[in-house]
């Protein structure tokens, strides 16, 4: 692991996504009269893959890329300042900028501008200096010149050994370099890069296999990832069997748009073998942050009024889900707990619970907690692994984390419509009670399996453990 910036390469161009809402047909054409709501301008490309690395990284971010001296070129250096050192690049022309109109999250025409393309020309110091010390490095290729740039190009293959290198490609950019730690090109773009190498079409995972495969032998890179949109990604190194990421399901009321899903699983991916992971680590986390950042709304929703768009890590809440639900005019069912060794009780509960809305939010205790109230040897499972575990159960549709004795201030923000727990409490003892009812919810008791709960299930494993090996079971 080294402890460098996490270099991007690649194009940037301006994104534009003008947001309104579309009534009527224009009087003198069939097409829609769009009223603008909002315009929103952010880093596109190299850029976007950027930003989103630095939402996701403790490490600096440097952005390298060929950008115009023109209103289109300093505004995008401007969104990118707080985030990203940008290093120039030569290129003649006018900077790229794309603008998106949009209605009821329905993208209705896209009109691209700029003529810019990348020339020759020598590059800066700071081109080099940077990457000399770089602790990863990731090509996002937009077809568009910065990753044919052939003085770039020696500079890659000369990086330093224990440096990863991810390249984003695309079919008319540049070919990645021979050594390549991971390559992500989508399905789509993976079928064009391999061409008959990868065989006739097939079933979806069976054709990603083959052309996978026949791009790690083309380019003699160490593995390509294949995403799948909701599928996940199948990552190939070269043998027969490939592995398989999936996409966790989407939540009620998703309203997915894809764009920046690539750069978002390209700059995840990026970030994992920055930090030491190896490359199915690094797939499967670029996975489960791609597809938060879709269920999320997509780039437009997740940069709007200055929101990080980080790719919901764990542990973010359920706020975008709870909205959803609520314009949706569904009901917002909450319960909480420890959930240390989840067991059926729990499992029987949570299945209840979910029936009684359009969703269920699961508010858990922190590991500091669940010391306070249980003593100093729980957790026996850490707040992330309990949180994988309810997460994985169908019924779950979001998890919450809280760190006092109870989840009351947690509930002033979420206000849930039904708030659940099991009939072995008293609603009347609930400390939840007030806050829920004060927000116009109602508390539900629902039964609960006799006999099951965390505590009986670890006092046995001591007597087990007492009984087998003497003493305390220590």
């Amino acid at each position: 692991m080294r402890t460098g910036p996490l270099v991007v390469i690649g194009d940037a161009l301006l994104d534009v996504d003008i947001e309104g809402t579309a009534e009527r047909l224009s009087p003198d054409a069939p097409v829609p009269v769009v009223n603008c709501v909002r315009e929103q301008e952010r880093p596109g490309g190299a850029g976007l893959a950027a930003r989103l690395a630095a939402a996701m990284t403790g490490h600096d971010v440097v952005l390298v890329t060929a950008v115009g001296d023109d209103r289109d070129g300093r505004r995008l250096e401007e969104l990118m300042t707080p985030y990203a050192e940008v290093v120039r690049v030569p290129m003649s022309g006018t900077s790229s900028c794309k603008t998106r109109v949009r209605a009821a999250g329905q993208s209705l025409i896209r009109i691209d501008r700029g003529d810019g393309h990348v020339t020759d020309g020598p590059l800066c110091s700071r081109v080099a200096e940077v990457l000399g010390r770089a602790g990863a490095v990731l090509v996002s290729d937009y077809g568009r010149g910065v990753a044919a740039h052939p003085g770039l190009r020696r500079l890659l293959a000369g990086l330093p050994d224990g440096v990863p290198l991810v390249w984003d490609p695309h079919p008319m950019g540049a070919v990645p370099l021979p050594g390549v730690r991971l390559v992500t090109p989508n399905h789509a773009e993976a079928r064009a890069l391999a061409g008959n190498a990868g065989g006739l079409d097939a079933a979806p995972l069976t054709q990603a296999a083959r052309d996978a495969a026949a791009l790690v032998e083309r380019w003699r890179v160490t593995g390509v990832a294949v995403t799948l949109g909701e599928r996940g990604a199948l990552l190939s190194v070269g043998e027969p069997a490939p592995y398989v990421a999936p996409a966790p399901r989407p939540s009620p009321g998703t309203r997915a748009d894809s764009c920046g899903a690539g750069d978002c699983f390209a700059a995840a991916a990026a970030h994992v073998l920055h930090g030491g992971g190896v490359v199915t680590e690094a797939v499967t986390e670029a996975v489960r942050r791609a597809s938060a950042f879709v269920a999320a709304g997509g780039v437009a929703a997740s940069m709007a009024y200055g929101r990080e768009p980080a790719g919901a890590p764990e542990g973010d809440g359920p706020w975008d889900l709870v909205r959803r639900v609520r314009e949706g005019g569904g009901r917002v069912v909450a319960t909480g707990g420890c959930f240390d060794l989840l067991h059926a009780g729990h499992v029987s509960m949570l299945r209840e619970a979910r029936r009684l809305g359009a969703c269920l939010v699961v508010c858990v205790n922190s590991d500091a907690s669940v010391r306070e109230l249980k003593g100093p040897d729980r957790p026996l499972v850490p707040l992330a692994d309990r949180m994988r575990v309810l997460s994985a159960l169908e019924c779950v549709d979001a998890v919450a984390v809280f760190d006092e004795l109870t989840p009351v201030e947690l509930l002033e923000r979420l206000r849930p419509d039904v708030w659940v727990k099991g009939a072995d409490y008293s609603g009347a003892d609930l400390a939840e009670t007030a806050t829920v009812r004060r927000h116009g919810g109602e508390v539900v008791l629902l039964p609960y399996l006799d006999g099951r709960s965390t505590s009986r299930l670890v006092a046995r494993a001591r007597e087990t453990a007492s009984v087998i090996f003497g003493g305390d079971g220590e």
